[in-house]
């Protein structure tokens, strides 16, 4: 068949697997070329406007997607691709309405669209309306271990550390082979100073899961700390290895591009020791909104299995211990203390067991689990 004679779902599916290969200037071509022939795709002018964004061409991409919202003025993609751009060009209230206006349509629980937009508001620091998107994301796709993950990385960033730990422990219990999120925890873990709990995380990893030095550095730091290892013992060479593929003499103008980048919103340079979100990518926690004749005492908790208790806090710790498999057999005080001596293992925060209410509180702040109410 020839090449006039192809649909403009086939000219659009060729730019996709261009796209997703990096070959952005191809997919243009292809996205081009499809235009000339089906000028009113809408289709086609979204994915022109995504491969300008990858290749930073920002003008070009807003004109591409006001097109296609021209020919369909309520195009989820086209507006969560026209808030991007104008997130990059400094327009964060176009970026904001345009983001609104996907949650008008109706559009929340699109799983990969709430994840897409969270990102693009965290890239660029907007942190509240980034929660505001994951949190979305995150209730919409249960056993997403990437919208768990973003939720830790967002609520770190929000200064929110209990939160965080919820978070990132979350997307670890959904799929524990995921290394950024236990990368992350472990450098929230160490900054703490609980530096055994860091390494217990470090040492699950691998050194080609790393994509920045810090963690490198702080995982040969701990090796050689606790098991008193020489600099040169033979177990540390692959993470020196990994250093030395990653550390390189910077370029004049990415050294510029990095004073710049670590300009913030409001003028001030961020800390070069704050943890940043490794290689990727909310407003307050969502209050559950009283109804009439709730019990003042009730309240909610998530736990890290994605299951919710609510009751008073005597009641959750009850219901905490009967889900346990060992906790039918000891009383309510063993196993607080066993719970307790589990967490400070594994977070190196310690929980307190005077009472219930203590307790959940302080398995909260140490991630263990999440008061939602």
């Amino acid at each position: 068949m020839s090449e006039v004679f192809r649909s403009s779902d086939e000219f659009d599916e060729q730019a996709h697997q261009l796209y997703n290969q990096g070959r952005y200037d191809e997919a243009l071509d292809v996205l081009k070329e499809g235009l000339s022939l089906y000028p009113t795709s809408v289709e086609l002018y979204v994915g022109l406007g995504y491969a300008y964004i990858a290749r930073e061409e920002y003008a070009w991409a807003r004109e591409a997607f006001t097109q296609a919202l021209f020919l369909e003025p309520d195009h989820e993609d086209a507006l969560a691709g026209l808030g991007e751009t104008l997130l990059r060009i400094g327009n964060v209230t176009g970026a904001r309405q345009a983001f609104d206006r996907v949650l008008e349509l109706g559009l929340e629980e699109d799983h990969d669209l709430m994840l897409q937009i969270g990102r693009a508001l965290f890239r660029e620091g907007q942190l509240a309306h980034a929660h505001r998107f994951f949190e979305l994301a995150a209730g919409t796709g249960p056993e997403c271990e990437e919208a768990a993950a973003c939720m830790g990385y967002v609520s770190h960033r929000l200064g929110r550390d209990g939160s965080a730990i919820f978070w990132l422990r979350r997307a670890l219990a959904i799929d524990a082979t995921f290394a950024e999120p236990r990368i992350y925890l472990a450098n929230m873990l160490y900054d703490r100073g609980e530096t055994a709990a860091a390494l217990i995380h470090f040492e699950r990893t691998d050194p080609e899961e790393h994509f920045d030095e810090l963690g490198l550095f702080r995982t040969i730091e701990l090796k050689k700390t606790f098991f008193r290892l020489a600099d040169d013992d033979s177990s540390l060479e692959p993470w020196y290895q990994r250093v030395s593929e990653l550390m390189f003499e910077p370029d004049p103008i990415d050294e510029l591009l990095a004073e710049i980048e670590a300009i913030q919103s409001d003028g001030t340079v961020r800390d070069p020791t704050q943890l940043e979100l490794f290689g990727t990518m909310l407003t307050e926690l969502q209050q559950m909104q009283r109804r009439p004749g709730q019990r003042p005492d009730l309240h909610q908790v998530a736990t890290l299995a994605g299951g919710t208790i609510k009751g008073t806090w005597e009641e959750i710790l009850l219901q905490l211990k009967a889900a346990d498999r060992t906790g039918s057999a000891q009383s309510v005080t063993e196993f607080m203390e066993g719970q307790a001596l589990r967490g400070k293992h594994e977070t190196g925060i310690s929980i307190p067991c005077t009472t219930p209410e203590a307790f959940i509180k302080g398995a909260a702040e140490a991630g263990v689990l999440r008061i939602v109410h």
